[in-house]
């Protein structure tokens, strides 16, 4: 990609929020290698379960690549904020929160060694996050990394398309785009190309980068959506961008020409194209298997049927591969109450009420937008999609919105010590 959307960070403004009085502020900017930090946390989340790919990988190669991202992320932002500064952060303090229903339920070993290594793996994630909220101020910098990760990693999808076609949309699949360098799933794939799309069309409305580099994310990203055949990120993004957009309508007229052409263009292929954009969301799946969403809903009904003891309504079994019975729980709030129980689901409901709220008290901007964006995707995904109680995409998604949403600090000067003014002779001052 070339143009400003490549280009490096904003400066932003010093960050002494949190700090104790008096604290130096941070130096101007944003560090290069913030970016890496934040890269190596998108590749912690890819996962290592997918589909097949053209050259088997191990799946312990692959977590090995995974859990080395977290912890070189965690020791270069170490290395980065040596002296700990940080921000106040309801969203991270939340998450903090969240570790405690996960260790008291991953304690008893329910589910098996892996709770604890999932656990230590969250705390380096929140750890992390930590560390960054010194260089969080609300500027689109981190917007800019998130793009370039996903991106990045559509590239990858590309790439493997291109290779071996029939690798990256197999039978098994039902013709739907997976990753065939790297086993991503149609949904994890939808999920990235949605994201990127909705803030790059953020990006442009508030003139944060030129149509030549936003058309070059975009159209590729669009193709790679549609491929996935993923409804539920098609619905997030089409969903997250009209609430964002209605957010600037106010007061950007850039935003008020878009939103009036993308419903006049919706309108003209909702009646132009009706049965392809009908056999394309049906994906040929019967009216039964529409109504318990694929399956999900047995999984969901045998969930909430399960016997539990107190402990295991209040704090859950702990931390797992997000399955119930084998099968996928596919359900943000349902792998919440299984994992780390009533608990757990007060912890995330609050962190995203928090953010919604605060995002809705801040005044109309590109970066409120943006943030807008961000949690009614998450949102809304969680319906179908789990990852709001363990290091995921969504989290750092949601990271992302928190960043948007922290206010600049102003720095405080240092207070000097006072000097006593020496006595000049008035035949001196002449």
């Amino acid at each position: 990609m070339g143009g400003d959307l490549m280009r490096g960070a904003l400066p932003g403004g010093p960050d002494t929020a949190g700090e104790p009085p008096g604290a130096a502020p941070p130096p101007a900017g944003t560090p290069k290698a913030v970016g890496i930090v934040w890269a190596l946390l998108a590749l912690n989340t890819l996962g290592s379960a997918g589909a097949k790919t053209v050259v088997p990988l191990p799946r312990s190669l692959i977590q090995m690549a995974t859990m080395g991202a977290l912890v070189s992320a965690f020791a270069l932002a170490l290395a980065l904020n040596l002296r700990l500064r940080v921000r106040a952060s309801a969203f991270v303090f939340l998450l903090t929160l969240l570790l405690v229903p996960s260790v008291i339920a991953s304690a008893n070993l329910e589910v098996g060694y892996g709770a604890l290594f999932r656990c230590a793996r969250l705390s380096l994630f929140i750890g992390t996050l930590w560390l960054l909220t010194r260089w969080w101020d609300g500027s689109p910098t981190f917007v800019r990394y998130h793009i370039r990760m996903y991106f990045a990693v559509l590239v990858l999808v590309a790439a493997g398309l291109v290779v071996s076609p029939g690798t990256a949309m197999p039978e098994y699949y039902g013709g739907r785009l997976v990753g065939a360098l790297w086993p991503l799933t149609p949904p994890q794939i939808g999920q990235y190309a949605a994201i990127i799309i909705g803030l790059t069309v953020l990006l442009l409305l508030g003139r944060q980068v030129d149509r030549t580099s936003a058309a070059v994310v975009i159209v590729p990203s669009i193709v790679l959506l549609l491929l996935t055949h993923t409804r539920t990120a098609t619905l997030g993004l089409l969903i997250g961008l009209v609430l964002a957009i209605g957010s600037l309508v106010l007061t950007s007229s850039a935003a008020r020409r878009f939103f009036a052409w993308t419903v006049v263009c919706a309108l003209v292929a909702a009646v132009a194209f009706s049965s392809a954009l009908q056999s394309w969301y049906l994906r040929g799946q019967s009216q039964e298997n529409m109504s318990n969403l694929t399956g999900r809903a047995k999984v969901w009904d045998a969930l909430l049927a399960a016997p539990r003891s107190t402990g295991e309504k209040v704090f859950g079994v702990g931390l797992s591969d997000k399955s119930f019975g084998g099968l996928p729980i596919d359900n943000s709030w349902l792998a919440v109450y299984h994992e780390q129980g009533l608990i757990g689901v007060s912890i995330v409901a609050t962190l995203i009420l928090v953010l919604g709220g605060v995002a809705l008290l801040r005044p109309p901007s590109l970066p409120r937008a943006c943030a807008i964006f961000l949690i009614s995707y998450c949102a809304i995904s969680s319906y179908t999609e789990a990852g709001l109680g363990d290091a995921s995409p969504y989290l750092l998604h949601l990271a992302l919105a928190a960043s948007l949403l922290a206010a600049p600090a102003t720095a405080t000067a240092v207070p000097t010590a006072q000097v006593p003014r020496r006595h000049v002779p008035r035949w001196a001052r002449r």
